[in-house]
């Protein structure tokens, strides 16, 4: 019997204990731009160019791909335009925490159809051709439990596919990464639920090497998640050196010159073709300083699958479409927010062409009837007195804030009077003009429409005598500022809709008007009435745009996020108390005229309140 030497023996056992190694040892660590590399194939139902990736194609994604290994990076977002990668780059990011990092992985749609649709068309196709993934994910059809169209199971992790309209999925179970794709699309609320990336982020709590990734065309400029959450990190630009004097530069739109279909150096001011410019070396450069959020930016004059000449082709196109189509050009194209070109007010120039009314009277010649708006806030309420000539010429005479509970509707301590006991004795103020005839207020409008409509109920019940009415705002085209009143409520009070978008286009027009006479609006420049620079930036904060929906355009007024509005609304409550009194001011004109005439002293007066105006 022969015997085998000890070397063989060392030398098989070496061998065995090898390729026991290579089983059993972790993966190498890779970064996601190499895993992509070495392992994803492209599916040819689903790119132009299938087989092996290659990020050399799009230089542009191996620093966003690799965002998502770097330990220090908690959240990667992508604002992009079309035509630049952005899909094939989430399927790496999905395959790499499959295969080389595997996870609880929460992957985020606009809606559950388009969960599904992106399950069976991108993600089923990749994991059949992608030999790495086809590995650990079985396919729906072997009838495994542990992989449904939205539910897939890997050793080590899981991917749940969900919209983002349905809550039940975004406030389930812990996740350690979520990629949100298209999240402008997002609707405002998962049901009822809330915002749906609040909710999906609020699932990776618990872990702390969470990845959260969001890619998206951006919307409309203001409502913008993707440009939200891309202007909180780095805000990094793909640069690229121009071919001539080498200084770094994005690619921009303005420095495309049509004639010759070239981009110009901002710098040297030379003009190269796409070719040139594209086969520089580009770097992402940072405008911003984040240690967890890295945000890129990019357009398609840096895609390799668009000509410049479509590009310009397209924008022509979009251009002469009009509105609609030019805003769907600037989303997709270059992956930018569309900036509602609205009416909008300076509120600078409203600001000074203040005029002094004078020290010695509240009244300027013209006004002959005066009415308010009062906007109630939760820590106050807000009241503005506004004069009206002949015309409906008009004219700012005070505003002001009583600040205080609003649910406090008794005054306890007479030295602290409740703020509506306190707004009760200045609407019943007497306003003079410089010769001392007096004017009170003849219509006042409260607004109901917030939280405490009760306290507006109660308030007005008692005075309606004075023509002060509750009113509630409504929202929509063709509704007249003033409808008619109802009296369907607790306290049986007259409340009164007000079409709140007739009044704002009323008031925006007038306040257009450069010319005294009707119409103009005039605003005192003496400062403890009330009329400084908040006012005017809250009269002008809102700004009015068509927008369409499903091809119809509808108008809409948009308030910046955070501006304050109440000087806009108040000035169109007291508008609506205006059009509820309806006074005929060439009657009003003429009585006017009767009390300036000489009389003799002894002349009898009349009870009630003598005015060039109303009498109450």
């Amino acid at each position: 019997m022969s015997r085998t030497k000890p070397l063989e023996i060392t030398k098989k056992t070496l061998a065995l204990f090898s390729d026991l190694l290579l089983l059993l040892a972790p993966p190498p660590q890779l970064t996601v731009s190499e895993w992509a590399d070495q392992y994803r194939r492209l599916s040819p139902e689903a790119s132009a160019e299938p087989g092996q990736w290659r990020t050399s194609r799009t230089p542009f994604l191996k620093d966003i791909m690799d965002a998502l290994s770097d330990s220090e990076t908690e959240k990667v977002v992508f604002m992009k335009s079309a035509q630049v990668g952005g899909t094939e780059f989430l399927l790496n990011a999905l395959g790499y925490f499959i295969s080389q990092d595997p996870s609880p992985i929460l992957f985020v749609r606009p809606s559950v159809d388009e969960a599904k649709d992106f399950s069976k068309d991108r993600i089923a196709p990749m994991i059949r051709d992608t030999p790495a993934l086809r590995e650990k994910v079985r396919d729906v059809k072997s009838r495994d439990s542990n992989n449904t169209l939205l539910h897939k199971r890997f050793p080590g992790g899981q991917m749940t596919l969900v919209g983002a309209n349905a809550a039940a999925g975004l406030s389930s179970r812990p996740v350690r990464v979520v990629i949100g794709d298209e999240i402008d699309r997002f609707p405002a609320s998962a049901g009822s639920e809330g915002d749906p990336i609040s909710l999906a982020e609020k699932r990776t709590t618990t872990f702390w090497n969470k990845k959260i990734l969001y890619v998206s065309t951006p919307g409309t400029k203001g409502e913008s998640r993707i440009e939200e959450e891309h202007d909180k990190g780095t805000m990094e630009q793909w640069h690229l050196p121009c071919p001539s004097c080498g200084s770094l530069q994005p690619l921009t739109w303005a420095q495309i010159r049509f004639e010759d279909v070239t981009h110009e150096c901002k710098y040297c001011k030379e003009r190269h073709d796409e070719f040139a410019w594209k086969a520089g070396q580009g770097v992402w450069i940072p405008r911003a300083t984040s240690v967890k959020v890295r945000s890129f930016h990019i357009n398609e004059l840096s895609s390799p699958w668009k000509r410049w000449e479509t590009i310009i082709e397209e924008f022509r196109d979009a251009k002469a479409g009009g509105t609609e189509t030019l805003k769907v050009w600037i989303n997709t194209a270059l992956g930018e927010s569309w900036e509602e070109q609205g009416d909008v007010l300076d509120y600078d120039i409203l600001e000074k062409r203040r005029e002094p009314y004078g020290k010695n009277c509240d009244l300027p010649e013209g006004v002959l009837v005066l009415t308010a708006g009062v906007d109630v806030q939760d820590d106050r309420l807000e009241v503005e007195v506004v004069g009206w000539g002949v015309g409906e010429e008009s004219w700012g005479i005070y505003y002001r804030s009583f600040v205080g509970d609003p649910a406090i509707t008794r005054t306890v301590d007479q030295r602290n009077p409740c703020i509506w006991d306190q707004l009760d004795t200045f609407l019943q103020r007497t306003w003079h003009y410089d010769d001392g005839r007096g004017l009170q207020l003849s219509a006042v409008c409260v607004d109901s429409g917030g939280h405490f409509t009760t306290e507006v109920y109660d308030f007005c019940a008692t005075r309606e005598h004075r023509r002060i009415f509750a009113i509630k705002g409504q929202g929509g085209e063709g509704i007249p500022i003033i409808g008619r009143p109802s009296r369907n409520n607790r306290r049986k009070v007259a409340l009164f809709p007000v079409g709140v978008n007739s009044a704002k286009e009323t008031l925006y027009s007038r306040l257009k008007n450069k010319y005294e006479g009707p119409g103009y609006c005039h605003f005192p420049r003496e400062a403890e009435r009330g009329y400084d620079e908040g006012y005017f930036l809250g009269l002008t904060s809102e700004k009015r745009v068509v927008r369409y929906y499903k091809g119809r355009p509808k108008v809409e007024w948009v308030k910046p996020s955070g501006a304050r509005n109440e000087p806009l609304d108040l000035r169109n409550y007291a508008t609506a108390a205006l059009k509820i009194l309806n006074p005929n001011f060439e009657i009003l004109a003429m009585q006017e005229y009767r009390q300036e005439t000489p009389k003799p002293a002894t002349r009898p007066r009349r009870r009630g309140t003598v005015s060039k105006g109303i009498t109450i």
